[in-house]
């Protein structure tokens, strides 16, 4: 009997206007490669005020500085209704010399169709997803050695500054981890910390202090995402020249570690190597670098343990955050002197080759380091007094 009833244990048929919507979407992306505003414009509606953010043809004209190599967009999701929609779609894109893989972005679309054709109303971020640099304002480019650094508001000179840093801190890298990774690095340096986050999706209060981050997806997938150091400019404008290199390098560390940083890596040691790195060459003592660490050492409270994930929490109070990046730092330093670096760099990649958090750290340190938790956690508070006392 179902066999006769027409549509029985199948699907609806899928709505044309999806099909049509994509072509839209591919044509708007060959128009971005192709510095096509005319074929851009074509693809435009009127739209609305968008809160803020740059979008149609001023996006469009803000994207001029970013040089692309890819730029695509897939539909994820579609609601018709009559001659308006609304759409789901992943824009992938990569910047041209520098990204092995895309960049991914959640956007929310909505289109209305008139004589027959469908047109992009609004291009805006997915509910709870980062903008993009080009929403911010135009996007201005600077090229290093090893580094391309792109703003917001800053001028040619002030951007330059920060290319020469990442190009001093992509070989200081490469001289403690190894060349098995791009050696080059995106830096964005945005207006202010509010631009700051809204490149993160989160919220300001969170990066207040933090002078810079690194994107990027940790997942034992094989290939390396594209990275972006995205530097809140409030906060690296007071560091200093020494400072600002140390986060520099810090963050490009991230980069170059991120094909080996897995969820199986703790934050203890994540950070701690990228500290480690920053710091390598710096000719400063530890209780030069661990202030805070130093002051709790010598009050005779030295940690029972390695920092948790959750001490490396942004919304911790300022002593306890740096107290958890100088203890992980040690850790990697005293690695690094009873170990050799070449070990400490084993034991991170043993790490991060786990399958899963449970055992990491325990299979890494009984297989490369020959000792125990218990045992190098015993060494980590005697190294601590040690240093510190």
């Amino acid at each position: 009997m179902c066999a006769l009833v027409a549509g029985c244990g199948g699907s609806e048929a899928p709505d044309p206007a999806r099909a049509d919507v994509q072509r839209v979407l591919d044509r708007r992306a060959e128009a971005v490669l192709a510095r096509d505003e005319s074929a851009y414009r074509g693809t435009e509606a009127p739209v609305a005020d968008s809160g803020g953010l740059a979008t149609g043809l001023a996006e469009f004209a803000n994207l001029r500085g970013l040089p692309l190599a890819s730029w695509s967009y897939r539909l994820t999701g579609f609601h018709r209704s009559g001659d308006r929609a609304t759409a789901e779609a992943e824009l992938r894109y990569r910047v041209r010399g520098y990204d092995r893989a895309p960049v991914t972005a959640a956007r929310a679309l909505t289109l209305t169709r008139d004589d027959g054709s469908w047109y992009v109303a609004s291009d805006e971020p997915a509910r709870e997803a980062a903008e993009q640099l080009w929403e911010q304002g135009a996007v201005r480019a600077v090229r290093g050695r090893h580094s391309l650094v792109l703003g917001v508001g800053r001028t040619e000179a002030e951007l330059r500054t920060y290319a020469e840093a990442a190009d001093r801190a992509v070989p200081a890298v490469s001289g403690a981890w190894g060349d098995d990774w791009a050696e080059r690095v995106v830096v964005l340096v945005p207006e202010s910390l509010e631009e700051m986050a809204g490149l993160l999706g989160a919220p300001a209060s969170g990066y207040r202090g933090i002078a810079a981050v690194t994107t990027g997806e940790t997942g034992g997938s094989g290939r390396t995402p594209a990275d972006r150091i995205v530097v809140n400019p409030d906060a690296y404008a007071v560091l200093g020249d020494f400072g600002g290199q140390v986060v520099l390098t810090h963050e490009a560390t991230h980069v170059a570690t991120r094909a080996h940083t897995t969820a199986a890596t703790p934050l203890w040691l994540s950070e701690g190597y990228a500290d480690w790195v920053g710091y390598r060459s710096a000719g400063r003592t530890p209780a030069q670098i661990a202030p805070e660490l130093q002051r709790e050492v010598r009050e005779g409270r030295v940690p029972d343990a390695l920092p948790d994930d959750e001490d490396f929490g942004f919304g911790r109070d300022a002593n306890g955050l740096a107290m958890a990046y100088e203890g992980g730092w040690l850790a990697c330093r005293m690695i690094a002197d009873r170990w050799g670096e070449e070990r400490l760099n084993a034991f991170y990649r043993a790490v991060g080759g786990h399958e899963r958090r449970a055992g990491a750290v325990e299979d890494a340190l009984r297989d490369v380091l020959g000792t125990t938790p218990a045992r190098f956690t015993g060494q980590w508070r005697e190294y601590l007094r040690d240093q510190l006392g």
